[in-house]
């Protein structure tokens, strides 16, 4: 029989990761009722055509079994709240209370919950309240809670590799780290957890966790004292090849900000980062809410 991390596992989009928590929370029973193995693939009958393992419905035209044609039909609906969520692995020393499932179900921000054990749990919530998770997290567990959190967007089903692929490499990666803090990866794209070297060797992708909220806050102010149209001209000023062409339309676009603005840019020394480090601050800004 199947385990619940397996149907996790299982899982091709976010839409369908998002699915199967709800199932495991609401009826919990409809995948522990899976018990019979389904045929093999032969000529006369095959299994179920997505988990390839149990046998499919009753009905002479069914191609899933019940477990499976419940999950695609739920995640059929969730789409557009898959395509704005994140999720986060986490490995800890222990469960903070924050993730409790009878806490967090009924909000509409958080998607889904799996606590696996006493060191693993699955979160899946809207993008732009990670920092507000976070900061619940430091507030009530402050230096106790230690591990290595991982954070990615939701994906769909690619020949790169799907929701059950990405997860499964999160599961390899949690143990490279000591147990000596609370640290947080971070993937803009899902597909880096498949080769994450280079941005770990470049420093923009492990933080200890106050680091990586910093980060956020400082995206939602950038996103407050830039419109979009100001955004898209630093970034193409950033990345000028030519000093003194850089010169000249930093002197003309610092002209058309505002005080606060150019305050902002001058004390973070933004022009002396590295391109990775920039456009590090521009992948987080779909993660932020304005700062008021």
């Amino acid at each position: 029989m199947q385990t619940t991390f397996n149907w996790l596992r299982g899982c091709r989009s976010g839409s369908e990761l998002i699915a199967v928590l709800r199932i495991i929370r609401q009826t919990p029973g409809l995948f522990q009722k899976q018990e019979k193995i389904g045929p093999p693939f032969l000529l006369t009958g095959t299994p179920c055509q997505r988990c390839h393992f149990y046998p499919r419905m009753a009905k002479s035209t069914a191609r899933f079994c019940k477990a499976c044609q419940k999950i695609i039909s739920r995640s059929s609906r969730l789409g557009k709240i898959s395509n704005g969520a994140i999720v986060i692995w986490g490995f800890v020393n222990y469960i903070p209370p924050q993730i409790n499932p009878d806490n967090l179900f009924e909000r509409t921000d958080y998607h889904g919950v799996y606590i696996h054990d006493e060191h693993h749990f699955i979160v899946m919530l809207h993008r732009k309240k990670i920092a507000e998770w976070i900061r619940d997290i430091l507030i009530y567990q402050g230096a106790d809670i230690k591990g290595l959190i991982q954070i990615f967007p939701t994906t769909g089903n690619s020949k790169r590799g799907n929701m059950g692929d990405i997860l499964c490499r999160a599961v390899h990666h949690e143990t490279r780290f000591p147990m000596d803090l609370l640290r947080v990866r971070f993937y803009s794209d899902a597909y880096q957890i498949f080769n994450p070297q280079s941005r770990e060797k470049q420093g923009v992708l492990t933080f200890e966790i106050s680091e990586f909220l910093n980060l956020l806050e400082m995206a939602s102010v950038f996103r407050t004292l830039l419109n979009r149209n100001d955004q898209k001209n630093l970034l193409k000023l950033t990345q000028l090849k030519s000093v003194k062409e850089e010169q000249f339309y930093w002197g003309r676009f610092m002209g058309f900000l505002s005080d606060e603005a150019k305050d902002m840019l001058n004390s973070w020394n933004i022009r002396q980062w590295p391109q990775i480090r920039i456009q590090l601050l521009y992948d987080l800004l779909s993660y932020v809410h304005y700062s008021y």
